[in-house]
């Protein structure tokens, strides 16, 4: 029985509406606890079976299916992506801006790949992270949210030069769509969400009946609730668009911790699991991001101590964390601060779900926190 007094505290003074954690290693779960509210404001229980927005999470599960295609011979890791999407063909870098505030743009020294697209050293970046990429939008027009337009931009810097977090999962989701002639969502239902038993995890147009609710602080110090949904739109939104559940992505979890296998499904080789938990990026440090919208995300660093690198669809950190993670293992998040790791080296991982922005809240990260530290107590 794992003791998880100081997870149900850290939860409490977090003064969160509600959080899923699971802790899973090859052969189980570990521990699974559901706390708080769905729905603060209606006492709607969250369970381990509420669906939530697992916004960047979804980008774990997108490069999954690219490396498929990757062992498949589809498409090639360094070959240029323009060949498969056109859009991305003619990159232009954003060199700055005139002095009528009219961006400068120049050819890009070197074509995208889809390496540079799953590290997230492609150039491209988010409107919310990056105020140049903000800047940029704001002189040539706010695209509608869910567009093409909105993942379309310049990039900051030539292809492979630096890392900076982005839309470019979107565009790896699209390119499983130009290389497969399917949606995302049918390609991944039938080569990772059926063969791993993910019967919640989807791209919805509109938020699920009984979903979890986005859960803002009011000034009163009490809970409202927040329309945001990054589901719907034009495309199916390879960066943040799923919903899902704890239960379900434990069970991605788990797969990854075991090569690419569970319950006798094979999705990957362990050759490839393998290289997409390895750091791809060379001395380029991963992971630190600025804000543009802080009341949509804070500035955000997961190991300002480390030089973090990035892998094919993850963030490795090159040294272990003392009383948790060992060195080389995988996580991410999702900006509803909804986080996860993947410990390949101790053969554990746990996932912590809530619905809560603005993203890096104190509270919700010091509750994650100490979930990964009851998982190697």
């Amino acid at each position: 029985m794992i003791d998880d007094t100081e997870l149900s505290r850290a939860i409490t003074e977090a003064r969160l509406p509600g959080a899923a954690c699971m802790i899973v290693d090859r052969d189980g779960v570990r521990y699974s606890r559901s706390y708080g509210f769905a729905d603060a404001l209606t006492g709607t229980p969250m369970e381990m079976d509420t669906i939530c927005q697992v916004a960047s999470m979804t980008k774990a599960l997108v490069s999954v299916g690219a490396m498929q295609l990757v062992e498949a011979g589809h498409i090639e890791l360094d070959a240029p992506i323009g060949e498969v999407l056109p859009e991305l063909a003619d990159p232009q870098v954003l060199a700055g801006f005139d002095e009528d505030g009219a961006p400068i743009l120049r050819p890009a020294a070197r074509p995208i790949t889809l390496r540079h697209l799953l590290t997230h050293t492609s150039g491209l970046g988010y409107a919310f992270v990056q105020p140049e990429v903000l800047r940029y939008y704001r002189a040539v027009g706010i695209p509608a949210p869910g567009s093409k337009a909105g993942i379309t931009m310049p990039l900051l810097f030539d292809p492979g030069d630096d890392w900076a977090y982005g839309v470019s999962t979107d565009w790896a989701g699209l390119a499983i769509e130009a290389v497969t002639g399917t949606d995302l969502q049918t390609y991944l239902d039938r080569h990772v969400f059926v063969p791993l038993g993910l019967r919640n995890t989807a791209f919805c147009d509109t938020l699920p009946a009984g979903a979890a609710k986005v859960h803002t602080r009011a000034k009163d110090g009490g809970l409202a609730l927040s329309p945001l949904y990054l589901g719907g739109g034009e495309f199916h939104g390879g960066g943040g668009g799923l919903t899902s559940t704890a239960e379900d992505y434990a069970r991605f979890l788990q797969m990854m911790l075991r090569g690419g296998e569970l319950d006798g499904n094979r999705l990957l080789q362990a050759e490839t699991v393998a290289a997409m938990s390895r750091n791809q990026i060379g001395s380029i440090r991963a992971g630190a991001m600025p804000t543009a919208m802080p009341d949509f995300a804070a500035p955000f660093d997961t190991f300002p101590d480390q030089h973090t690198g990035w892998g094919l669809g993850f963030l490795i950190n090159p040294e272990p964390v003392a009383g948790g993670r060992s060195a080389g293992s995988m996580c991410w998040a999702g900006i509803f601060n909804s986080y996860y790791w993947i410990d390949p080296t101790a053969g554990i991982a746990g996932v912590f779900m809530s619905q809560l922005a603005p993203f890096g809240d104190p509270g919700a990260l010091a509750a994650f926190g100490e979930l990964e530290r009851m998982a190697y107590s």
